[in-house]
């Protein structure tokens, strides 16, 4: 069987990583791969003898054996708190806010704009904030008082609401699971910089902020205080606070949480959604406390590049596998 890097070749950069492993995963089982849409890979069909299923990239979800209502409810993080908390799932918690005015009349009171402030100020004037329905990290910061009038400017731009939490400070990790089995966990650090013994960390800050551009994404912003100016020595690194998503520059490392706790936390919260794909976000040994975890978020849809990555093509077909076997394509 031709390897996983020869799928790979000959792709153009576009081409999206699902649509890649999906038609190794085809070699590999024994069912065909279609195209359909000139080479793109953005849209694709997979066909045993008896049927056939269609797959798109881009907000189409790559695992329909997610159903739609929890695969939905999962992409609202405000719902996905209030329903895990609702069951005794510890999480960050937060309130959500709407950026323009339409629609207004549907929505219950003290979710507008005027109200994200107030809100602001009683968790003591510092938040983490991000996009109600973002993914990838977009937009996803630490914000005070005197930078969340324009972040909300910005933000409206793309999105019509953002939910605003406590700040957090622990160990991040990812728990990808398929029903009950936790296929791999990973741990999540900070995208940086690396110093290269002549640019200054606001010139290597603006290199970075282009690749993200590039990429759809929302640009870093260094807090004031920060020393842009100083350059760092060839391979010194400079962490980015805030998001640690791959795509926005952060990496994973596969690596178990310190405790099977951990692992109980993110079956729980699968299940209460009702998903039989996610992966779970968590924070754990939140403020120093080796007991203490809360959900940050669940991802119905997730990526599974760290497994290119990482040489795990066995667990990319695992994971194939099961979407085939739901569908009845095997």
């Amino acid at each position: 069987m031709r390897s996983l890097s020869e799928f790979r070749s000959g792709k153009p950069g576009s081409y999206p990583d699902q649509s890649v492993y999906a038609e190794y995963a085809c070699a590999e089982f024994g069912l065909s791969f279609q195209d359909i849409d000139g080479g793109s890979g953005l849209l694709f069909r997979v066909a045993s003898k008896t049927m056939s299923v269609h797959f798109g990239a881009g907000r189409c979800s790559w695992y329909p054996q997610n159903n739609a209502t929890a695969a939905t409810l999962a992409s609202d993080k405000y719902f996905t708190n209030r329903i895990l908390e609702d069951a005794g799932v510890a999480t960050l918690g937060g309130e959500y806010f709407f950026l323009h005015e339409r629609r207004r009349s549907h929505r219950a009171l003290g979710h507008e704009r005027e109200h994200a402030f107030e809100y602001l100020r009683k968790l003591g004037g510092t938040a983490f904030a991000k996009p109600l329905l973002g993914s990838r990290g977009d937009f996803a910061q630490v914000i005070g008082e005197g930078l969340l009038a324009g972040y909300l400017d910005q933000v409206s731009q793309y999105y019509d609401s953002i939910l605003i939490q406590p700040i957090a400070t622990g160990n991040e990790y990812r728990i990808f699971l398929l029903d009950d089995e936790v296929v791999y966990s990973a741990r999540k650090y900070s995208p940086f910089v690396s110093g290269d013994g002549a640019r200054s960390i606001g010139e290597l800050l603006i290199a970075h902020n282009e690749a993200l551009r590039a990429r759809g994404l929302s640009l870093v912003s260094a807090s004031p205080d920060a020393s842009l100016g100083i350059v760092l020595p060839k391979g010194e690194r400079w962490e980015i606070p805030g998001r640690m998503n791959l795509s926005a520059g952060g990496t994973m490392v596969l690596e178990a949480p310190p405790s099977e706790a951990a692992l109980v936390l993110a079956r729980q919260a699968v299940r209460v959604l009702g998903l039989r794909v996610a992966a779970v976000d968590m924070f754990t040994d939140i403020g120093g406390d080796p007991d203490a975890m809360r959900v940050i978020e669940l991802n119905s849809n997730p990526s599974i590049r760290l497994l290119e990555e990482s040489g795990r093509s066995d667990l990319i077909l695992k994971i194939w596998r099961h979407t085939f076997l739901a569908m009845g394509l095997l």
